[in-house]
């Protein structure tokens, strides 16, 4: 009881953050490379606004999620940063804007897409 009260002698230990194998998407060249290494290996695009708290909400919970390994490119696009490459994003995979968004690619083009709460429901091991 007296723990709970005024804490522990013991030393706490330190919350490890997972961190996921991010690729820098802030050019428009990127996609065209994306799309062609689509062709072998699946390429997985989180568009992320960082002045909203959904967004960081769901990029909270897919990190917590993520397990798939190497199999996947792992792509973050900063999309208030960079707002010309995820316009491009939508007119070159023909997906309609959202924020936040996961999109991912097989042979050149989009298998799956979701935004908000529906990206962390997409089955990632189904695509690779």
């Amino acid at each position: 009881m007296f723990k709970k009260l005024f804490g522990s002698s013991e030393p706490k230990k330190a919350k490890v953050e997972k961190v996921l194998p991010w690729q820098a998407l802030n050019d428009v060249s990127q996609l065209e490379v994306i799309a062609e290494k689509s062709k072998t290996k699946t390429q997985i695009i989180f568009k992320h606004s960082t002045r909203c708290g959904i967004s960081s909400m769901v990029m909270k919970q897919f990190v917590a999620d993520y397990d798939v390994d190497s199999n996947a490119d792992l792509y973050y696009l900063d999309l208030l940063s960079y707002r010309d490459v995820s316009n491009e994003v939508g007119y070159k995979f023909q997906v309609m804007h959202q924020s936040p968004q996961l999109l991912v690619l097989n042979n050149g083009v989009v298998v799956a897409n979701a935004s908000h709460g529906e990206i962390n429901e997409i089955d990632l091991l189904k695509f690779l």
